[in-house]
């Protein structure tokens, strides 16, 4: 069990938890201030990320595989909601030719 982890556990778990930090934060940002659809998809995705490699992190320092086992679920939920969320982005593209979220708020009743 140990030497499976060595290399994860040399670094130290500060500096994944900041790491995780900075990604996230540069997630939501990007969820708030982008207009464009599909860079919102990123960061969205961004932020998934930084909370699979935290959960890898810990999963490797508490030396038990549960964490990598629900990173694997949310990688699986990530994949669905990227496939429906490029499919809606491009249902949408189709009826107004862009891919900005202001425009979205037109197609109303």
């Amino acid at each position: 069990m140990g030497e499976v982890n060595t290399f994860m556990q040399s670094i130290p778990l500060e500096y994944f938890i900041t790491l995780c930090s900075v990604l996230f934060c540069l997630g939501v940002l990007g969820v708030l201030l982008r207009k464009n659809a599909i860079v919102i998809l990123g960061c969205v995705e961004l932020m998934l990320n930084s909370v699979n490699l935290l959960l890898a992190a810990f999963a490797a320092y508490n030396g038990n595989s549960d964490g990598q086992l629900l990173v694997f679920f949310i990688m699986v939920v990530a994949a669905a909601e990227v496939a429906v969320g490029l499919a809606i982005i491009a249902m949408l593209y189709r009826n107004t030719r862009s891919v900005d979220v202001g425009i979205f708020n037109k197609l109303k009743g």
